[in-house]
């Protein structure tokens, strides 16, 4: 959806009366405006963060606020640890308003795509192992046919699903799998965990049992955000814990960390075999196969240009 007018939307064209100070109104006259900052409050957590969004004063977005609780008799938000948080009605309220909300973004949707002259924005959400591996060559492939059209990739972190939720993503790419209802998944490819170390190590080039897997100095690349890499659910269903020596928050700069040491770090095989430049890989106990796919929302799967966005993607991800 566009973004709003710089004023107090417009929003209440048909405010019935002030009884004793109290503003009333008919919910009929609510416009899509006001469910947008309705949504955009929530998901953002604060009034000031909204009105940024939408490029407007705070006062009118506290102006839609207070005519959308007139309406319906509810505070709707409540503030809880610095965050506006909805009442049980406001759930409810924005449950709909996200129905109409996405209704309205696909009859505006063009059935119609031509990527040579679209000047639009996509963004790609992904984190650092599809930025080194995949991303490039999509975007390679993106800028060839559609020379004017604007690229983003933002960090997916530990759960990309958020930023498709938010709106600040139009397409996830990782081991994002969801099948819940409302999200559109198609895998690519499976992807293992080896072991990436000095050329020097004494295990190099073997492949470990589980005692001299737990045995070795590790490397942990936490993610953060939640995120837990597949081997190491393993390895805790498999009742076991990992001690790491040393934690990195990403796999840059890896390679340095391990030369020369008797360091070792778990990473995904592909990953490894571009990053570790001369370092070994040795096959790991605990491998934690996982998917890699290519995600989106029901909100966007039947636009042209989405379609598009992904059939791009997926060519050339599954040619990888």
């Amino acid at each position: 959806m566009q973004g709003l007018p710089n004023q107090p939307m417009g929003l209440l064209s048909a405010i019935n009366k002030f009884d004793g100070g109290a503003v009333t109104a008919d919910p009929r006259s609510l416009d899509f405006n006001a469910l947008q900052t309705l949504r955009l409050v929530h998901d953002l957590g604060s009034f000031s963060a909204a009105a940024e969004r939408l490029d407007m004063n705070q006062s009118a977005v506290s102006y839609t606020i207070a005519k959308l609780r007139a309406c319906f008799g509810d505070p709707l938000f409540v503030r809880e640890g610095g965050r506006q948080v909805p009442t049980l009605r406001g759930e409810q309220l924005l449950a709909g308003a996200s129905q109409m909300l996405d209704l309205l973004d696909g009859m505006a949707q063009a059935d119609q795509f031509d990527p040579t002259v679209s000047s639009q924005t996509v963004t790609i959400a992904c984190n650092y192992y599809e930025r080194m591996l995949l991303i490039p060559r999509v975007i390679a492939a993106l800028r060839a046919e559609a020379p004017k059209m604007t690229i983003r990739v933002v960090n997916a972190l530990g759960d990309g699903h958020h930023r498709l939720l938010a709106r600040e993503a139009d397409v996830l790419v990782g081991p994002f799998e969801r099948n819940q209802s409302g999200f559109h998944t198609r895998r690519f490819h499976t992807e293992e965990y080896v072991c990436l170390m000095d050329p020097a190590h004494p295990m190099a080039g073997r492949s470990l049992s589980v005692q001299e897997y737990f045995a070795l100095r590790h490397v942990l690349i936490d993610y953060g955000g939640g995120w837990k890499s597949a081997y190491l659910q393993e390895i805790e269903a498999a009742g076991h814990r990992l001690h790491p020596t040393l934690t990195v928050p990403s796999p840059a700069g890896l390679t340095e960390l391990l030369a020369g040491s008797n360091l070792v770090a778990t990473v995904p095989r592909r990953l490894g075999g571009r990053i570790g430049g001369r370092m070994a890989m040795s096959d790991c106990p605990f491998r934690g196969r996982f998917d890699l796919c290519v995600v989106w929302t029901a909100r966007t799967n039947a636009s042209a240009m989405h379609r598009w966005l992904r059939n791009v993607i997926l060519d050339h991800c599954t040619a990888w």
